[in-house]
């Protein structure tokens, strides 16, 4: 399990990935808490959260693209830094009383964008960092890692808003970007693949990746499907979930529901790097099929058990699936190619999640809570068994490892 670790390019990769997933676990809480001291206005913290979310959109997938062309570990330790500055720029302007709507607005912008970049180049950059015989393991090392650094990153940033102030908050949020950027400073590689070449403009290069993820089918099918998942899920958890808790279980006891997920999803990753299966990505795939099973739940009410099994069985579930589809992603798509497909994965998944969650209150509204939980449960089974009629997604197997040096991936080598 912790045969990875021995490569300090991992090492340091690996803990950056988690010291910035705990910074952004960490920025949501911190600011929302910053605007609703400012204003009260819960408008206003909809355009502050609302306008970091589209510059995630609009810059996605030319963080793809950025790193393809240059270094990988240059453009996270850039990002990081960045991130840093704007979070501590933020953290001065609520602790000087400074802070206005306009700023938070363009602070958020910047944010948002910085993030979108770093995206693809830290997915696209594990698979130099280890042999291929690794990298399974490794892939699931570095997202227990990211698992811990969000439930710590959720908790920390709560319990300091509340016991400091969001501006103390968001200042720890920046020294965590820092211990980032640090980090990432140590990721050295001994060679680094091709890059795409710098005369070709960045609008032809986003063609070249979108060809090539549409050219396996395996993988636009299964982008497909979590479009459906993650909007049905997430509307049906982060939007209704709350409110329903809210009147049934309580605030405190849907807190430890949300945790078990979490729980799963580590859990997940420490049997996940033992296991030996061919056919990962189908196996991945179908266990998705439990994500519907707390919103079921959640339709008829359950109690608090019922529903943290319900989430527990979810994360386990997911991060399986994500584990596979990060090593099928690594084994088949080419190294200089594969970030700019990471940034049209993540585009799905951004794009599915407001659209679920601005869908959904509305539906509810016209249609009741139950009966639109059942139908947000009936999509994310009816997509998951659509991605499963995919042959290609059926029979796509995981090959060998077999022992590539260091900056090389498994797709290069073959």
């Amino acid at each position: 399990m912790t045969t990875p670790l021995r490569h300090r390019p991992f090492r340091n990769l690996a803990a950056g990935r988690a010291s910035a997933v705990l910074a952004n676990a960490m920025a949501p809480v911190a600011l929302s808490f910053a605007v609703l001291d400012l204003t009260g206005s819960v408008t206003d913290l909809g355009l502050v959260v609302g306008v970091r979310s589209l510059a995630n959109v609009v810059a996605l997938l030319f963080g793809g693209v950025l790193a393809d062309r240059v270094p990988r570990a240059l453009v996270l330790q850039g990002t990081a830094f960045g991130s840093a500055v704007v979070q501590g720029l933020l953290a001065l302007s609520v602790l000087t009383h400074f802070a206005s709507i306009p700023l938070l607005l363009a602070l958020s912008v910047a944010n948002g964008l910085l993030a979108a970049l770093s995206l693809p180049a830290a997915a696209a950059l594990l698979p130099q960092t280890v042999p291929a015989e690794e990298l399974r393991t490794a892939n699931a090392v570095s997202r227990i890692g990211a698992n811990l650094g969000l439930i710590a990153g959720s908790s920390l940033g709560g319990l300091l808003a509340a016991a400091l102030g969001p501006g103390w908050a968001l200042a720890a949020d920046a020294l965590a970007l820092l211990v980032a950027a640090g980090c990432y400073l140590g990721v050295r590689l001994p060679e680094e693949p091709a890059k795409a070449p710098t005369n070709t403009g960045p609008l032809t290069e986003l063609r070249d990746g979108w060809r090539e993820f549409a050219s396996r089918t395996w993988v636009w099918v299964v982008v497909l499907q979590f479009m459906v998942v993650n909007a049905a899920d997430s509307g049906a958890l982060s939007v209704l979930g709350p409110g329903i808790a809210n009147a049934t279980i309580g605030r405190g006891a849907w807190g430890v529901v949300l945790a078990a997920q979490m729980v799963g999803a580590v859990l997940a990753g420490l049997l996940v790097a033992r296991l030996r299966i061919r056919r990962a990505l189908l196996v991945g795939v179908a266990a998705v099929l439990a994500s519907a099973l707390p919103v079921v739940a959640l339709a008829q009410q359950a109690g608090v058990v019922v529903l943290a099994a319900g989430t527990m069985l979810t994360g386990f579930a997911v991060e399986f699936f994500a584990v596979a589809w990060d090593l099928s992603l690594q084994q088949n798509v080419p190294a200089d190619r594969l970030a700019r497909v990471y940034s049209f994965d993540a585009l799905g998944s951004f794009l599915a999640l407001p659209l679920g969650e601005m869908a959904i209150g509305p539906v509810a509204h016209r249609f009741g809570n139950h009966t639109t939980l059942l139908a947000a449960a009936a999509l994310i089974l009816l997509a998951t068994g659509a991605a499963l009629t995919c042959r290609s997604v059926r029979t796509l197997t995981v090959r060998e490892e077999t022992a590539v040096p260091l900056g090389a991936t498994v797709a290069e080598a073959a």
